[in-house]
């Protein structure tokens, strides 16, 4: 009995160590990515590894608060080490900063498994870009008063004299919670030549080529709408942009000629306020519901000659502002005349942006014949250049509506012939015309067989099998696994990229765009990569993996960097057919010594 206790202890006992061992796998630390130095406004990436662990029931991250923390995703990896096995959950998260020196990182509890664990300090060197006069950086606002709930057209324009690369724009107005951040009505991505999300927020990025006292410069610029959630007095913070910028040559050659120098510089917007003041309640309209600023209403109609019940289609059209989200459907509904005189439907389209108005079509029908005009429609809004709200109203519509029959039993059997408005005119027989006697009777009885056998039954049931079964012998003889699916690409990925290529010399500008995004299409298709993700490094690395060719890959990455860099040049780099040449080349010698 003794010896049975003691195993059961023991047994116990190794439960508890295995479990305890299993609890002191679990390891929680923190680490920063220094793949390059650190510079103050510019973000950078804090991971959080979870080794040997559950993945994680909350991150504190309230620490970090002072760093403005971004979650960006999370990673799970897994390794084996001596036979054994490890996971970990890396969870990345950008941070940003304006100190300068030595800045401690406080430590961070993560729950897992309902127990709390702390990760370990650090401490990041944060250097200070120095300025340059090959940059500026213009924040303005389209006015320094509003009101509360008033759009304040925001821009920025970033303005470039000399080749850079690796830009980092900040703007702290989009996290400082004191707007709604919305876009410019008009902004459609179409104008826009790129996409790039700052401080969390989506931007769209125009650029264009101008003349400024006398020296070609890149401006670089978007708008955004800010509308203030309480009033007083706002401080605006400056925004800034980093960027290496090229200082001079070296004798190195590159891919356009002799490569730059490059340095890293910052520049500033000036800080600027705004003003915010209360709306008013005096004077408050009945069907305000929020819009500031000033706007201008107008309608119109076809047809308006109708007959009762007839279809008119009214069109509203709302603008005078250049932030039309804000505006709604006019609540037809509640204006006494149209209520009264209209089927209005409760389903509504939705609006359209066009040339400045915002666009509200609905169907309405006159409901009697002593209608003479679709009334006005207001609309109410708080006039910011007054101080005081204001209705602006639709010119009334006029309308010739006719009178419509009621259609009764007598009509419809013809007994009493009478005209119908102008258009219509009775049957004078109707239906009493119709043959009477059980000869004309026919058999329509049900039968099964019957049905079976019948050439329209027949085609009713047999036509949906010959589809199904004709469709299912394609879907076997033409599918293709994702296997084979991804082997086909990567078989047509040299002479896809090569194709292109050759299209590029005879294309119009931004040509360094479309070869970088050319070259990038040709490592994601080839070695089953995400092109749009890749960068100049990625696409080393994945060209060195599969190939072992460091000097391959490294005239790659240089070429792509240098067409990156080109894009925010003063001055349009110039490829020709050599230069293409020498891209083809490189892709013959990636399918050459691949091993995928």
């Amino acid at each position: 009995m003794r010896a049975f206790t003691n195993t059961i202890f023991i047994i116990l006992f190794s439960m508890s160590a295995t479990s305890l061992s299993a609890a002191d796998k679990t390891r929680v630390t923190a680490r920063l990515e220094l793949d390059s130095n650190i510079y103050a406004r510019e973000s950078f990436i804090y991971s959080i590894v979870i080794e040997g662990g559950s993945k994680p029931e909350n991150i504190d991250v309230t620490a970090l608060n002072k760093f403005n923390p971004r979650y960006q995703g999370n990673q799970f990896l897994t390794r084996m080490v001596n036979l054994e096995t490890t996971s970990e959950y890396v969870m990345n998260y950008s941070l940003t900063t304006d100190e300068t020196g030595v800045v401690e990182i406080p430590s961070v509890t993560v729950t897992i498994d309902g127990k709390n664990y702390q990760t370990n300090r650090l401490a990041a060197t944060i250097l200070k870009p120095g300025v340059t006069d090959k940059m500026q950086l213009e924040l303005t606002l389209s006015q320094q008063e509003c009101y509360v709930g008033q759009p304040v057209i925001m821009n920025v324009e970033w303005i470039i004299s000399a080749p850079i690369r690796n830009p980092n724009i900040n703007v702290p107005v989009f996290t400082s919670g004191d707007f709604y951040i919305e876009d410019v009505s008009e902004i459609k991505k179409a104008w826009a030549q790129g996409q790039q999300i700052i401080n969390g927020v989506e931007v769209l990025l125009r650029e264009q080529r101008e003349s400024r006292n006398g020296i070609n410069v890149s401006v670089i610029s978007f708008t955004k709408v800010l509308i203030p959630k309480d009033s007083g007095r706002i401080a605006i913070s400056p925004a800034s942009v980093s960027a290496e910028v090229a200082v001079g040559r070296s004798r190195r050659r590159s891919f356009f000629g002799s490569e730059y120098e490059y340095k890293r510089f910052m520049v500033s917007s000036k800080p600027l306020g705004l003003t915010v003041l209360p709306l008013s309640e005096e004077g408050k309209p009945a069907g305000y519901y929020g819009l500031v600023g000033r706007y201008t209403i107008a309608s119109s109609a076809v047809p308006t000659q109708v007959n009762v019940g007839d279809p008119i289609t009214l069109t509203i059209k709302i603008g005078g502002n250049r932030y039309l989200k804000p505006v709604q459907w006019p609540a037809l509904e509640k204006i006494p005349e149209m209520a009264a005189n209209f089927k209005i439907p409760s389903q509504k389209a939705s609006p359209t942006i066009e040339g400045g108005w915002k666009v509200f079509t609905q169907t309405i029908r006159a409901n009697n014949d002593k209608i003479d005009a679709i009334p006005s429609i207001p609309l109410a809004f708080f006039d910011s250049d007054n101080g005081r709200y204001t209705v602006v109203k639709t010119k009334p519509i006029q309308l010739e509506v006719a009178p419509t029959k009621i259609l009764t039993t007598a009509d419809l059997e013809g007994t009493d012939f009478t005209p119908v408005n102008k258009e219509v005119e009775a049957i004078k027989k109707g239906l009493s015309a119709n043959y009477e006697g059980f000869d004309v009777l026919k058999n329509q009885d049900f039968a099964l067989m019957g049905a079976l056998t019948s050439p329209g039954y027949m085609a009713l049931w047999g036509l949906p099998l010959v589809a199904l079964v004709l469709s299912s012998l394609l879907k076997f003889f033409t599918h293709a696994s994702p296997e084979k699916t991804a082997a086909k690409r990567r078989r047509q990925a040299r002479g896809k990229a090569v194709k292109e290529l050759k299209k590029i010399t005879s294309s119009g500008q931004q040509r360094h765009e479309l070869l970088a995004s050319v070259m990038k299409q040709y490592i994601g298709e080839r070695f089953d990569k995400t092109a749009g993700s890749l960068t100049a490094d990625d696409c080393c690395e994945v060209i060195v993996t599969y190939t072992a060719d460091m000097q391959t890959a490294g005239k790659y990455k240089d070429i792509i960097a240098q067409c990156e860099a080109a894009r925010y040049s003063s001055t349009e780099a110039d490829i020709d057919s050599s230069q293409i040449k020498k891209v083809i080349e490189l892709v013959h010698n990636i399918e050459k010594k691949s091993k995928k």
